[in-house]
Formats: structure tokens, sequence, C-alpha cells
């Protein structure tokens, strides 16, 4: 049973739903949202902000989750993976099959199954909510490290190029290998589309050639 007496309450809204709940000074976001409201799209991986797996987006921005105490987001508006597709994680803990199955998916979420830009899932929703921020992030015209020309990238958008996408998501770490497919589907969702990775395979191989070479 929680201790009043050393507890704070905080109001979070959370793909949708408000929720007034009493937490512990020391408590993370993270903690606060799978512990304590059961919403288990932000993951939990390294607990010190260098994998990006509890990734959300917090007031439109997206934040590591784990890196940040609950009581200091008071009144905030989060954002997961799940509330994406609209789907209200907390109504009962983790989105059920079902209710992923009948939800409209985010472009970016569409072009991550579009694009097999997963393996094991585990960072997919961290990957799909940092991706979400990033793009917002190029448009609003914020620049990153690898933007030539800073006022540009400042006050007339950053171009989308796959070095910018690379850079921008490089806080977001995925064990599996499945970075340019990753890449892909951002650049699908951006309305740019991709190269045909089995075509240039073939190309590579010369299977398009009736042989390897």
């Amino acid at each position: 049973m929680t201790d009043r007496s050393t507890t704070m309450t905080v109001t979070l809204t959370v793909d949708g739903r408000s929720h007034e709940i009493e937490v512990e000074p020391r408590t993370t976001l993270l903690d606060t949202l799978r512990e304590r409201l059961g919403v288990t799209s932000a993951k939990k991986g390294c607990d010190h902000g260098q994998c990006g797996s509890c990734t959300v987006l917090l007031d439109g921005r997206r934040h590591l989750t784990c890196l940040t105490l609950a009581v200091q987001q008071d009144d905030a508006e989060i954002t997961t993976a799940a509330g994406l597709a609209g789907v209200d994680a907390t109504a009962h803990g983790d989105p059920s099959l079902t209710a992923l199955d009948e939800a409209e998916l985010h472009p970016v979420q569409q072009a991550f199954v579009d694009r097999d830009a997963l393996q094991c899932g585990y960072c997919t929703p961290g990957q799909v909510c940092s991706a979400v921020g990033v793009l917002d992030e190029i448009a609003q015209g914020h620049a990153s490290h690898v933007t030539d020309d800073l006022e540009e990238g400042l006050d007339g958008g950053a171009p989308l190029t796959r070095d910018e996408i690379r850079e921008r998501m490089s806080g977001n770490l995925c064990r599996c290998g499945a970075y340019p497919n990753i890449v892909d589907a951002i650049c699908q969702a951006a309305g740019d589309p991709p190269p045909d990775r089995v075509a240039e395979a073939e190309i590579v191989s010369g299977a398009g050639d009736g042989g390897a070479r």
C-alpha cells in the first residue's frame, strides 16, 4: 500500500485518457507508465537513457521516459506507440491483438510494417515514437549535427536525407540490426519512397540477367 505521506499526486494524460495517481517523487515516468498504468509499449532497456527503447511523445516531442521523474510531468500529455494507432493501452494493459487489428496504423507504423523495419520488435515502439518526432523536427526546420547549412536548416526546413535520418535516430538502438529498413520506413513515411532492396539485390547478384556474374 502506498504511503501518502511520501507521495505526490500527478495527473498524466496517456493516449488520450487522463489518470490521477499517487507516486513517490523518485519514480521515473517509465516505471509509472509500466508498473502503475500497465502501459508496456514503452520498453525498459538500459534504464540509463542510452538505448531509446522507452521513447514516447511527451507534449508532442520525443522523450526518454527513463530519464524523467513522473512528478516533473504533472499535467503532461503522453502518446505511446499504441496511442499513435488510436489504441488506449491503459484501458486493459497491453493492447489486445484484436484492438490492434482493428486500429488504423499511423503512417510511420504502416511504413515499419511495409518495409519490414523490425525483427524481435522489442525496440520498435521506441523507434516508431522517435521516428514520428524526427519527422516533426525536420518539418519544423530543426537542424542536426549533420545539417550542412544551419541557417537554411533552421529557417527553411532541414532537408530530408538518409544521413539526417541516421543522425537523428542514432539514439535508438536495434540489437537485431534492422537499421537499413528503419531508415527506409522513415523515408516512406515522409513521402520519399526508398529503393527496392529486392531489385537492388537481384542487380548485384546478376539475377536480373539470368544468373550471377
